[in-house]
């Protein structure tokens, strides 16, 4: 009887949300402050017009860049403001993988990318819910004892 093939490694690609909050580094402030007026959204990613990463930018970016310094948000792009990405991960990334790195860098939430290009976010919260899913139970180590 011949083996069955192995299993295929769940990646990144499979446990990323694929659509993110984007943003073109033309848009601007006030753009990007209507997206984040969403309270399920966390950070809106400033990508190039070929969907290049170029940054985040987040609730506390506007209020430091935009609103505490006195800029008008219809005038300030966010190329100017966009945060550099700090970590990143590959699309094709194993899963283990990725959520080992997103522990060790005490990540929350880490954009997803092939190349440059944003494919997508991977949340620390996500990746454990799936990878507690494929865990075996946990066996009763006394099946005969009765807890009241």
């Amino acid at each position: 009887m011949p083996a069955s093939p192995a299993p295929e490694r769940e990646t990144v690609r499979d446990a990323m949300v694929s659509e993110p909050t984007m943003l073109s580094v033309a848009a601007n402030a006030q753009e990007a402050g209507q997206c984040l007026e969403n309270e399920d959204v966390r950070a809106v990613f400033v990508v190039e017009e070929d969907g290049a990463l170029v940054g985040v930018l987040t609730r506390k970016t506007l209020v430091r860049e935009v609103v505490a310094a006195g800029r008008d948000p219809r005038e300030v792009r966010l190329r100017e403001i966009a945060e550099p990405p700090l970590f990143t991960l590959d699309a094709a990334l194993p899963l283990e993988e990725g959520f080992r790195q997103l522990e060790e860098h005490d990540l929350e939430r880490v954009p997803v990318v092939e190349g440059s290009r944003l494919v997508g976010v991977l949340s620390r919260a996500v990746v454990q819910r799936r990878l507690a899913e494929d865990e075996p139970p946990e066996l009763d180590p006394d099946p005969g004892s009765l807890v009241l």
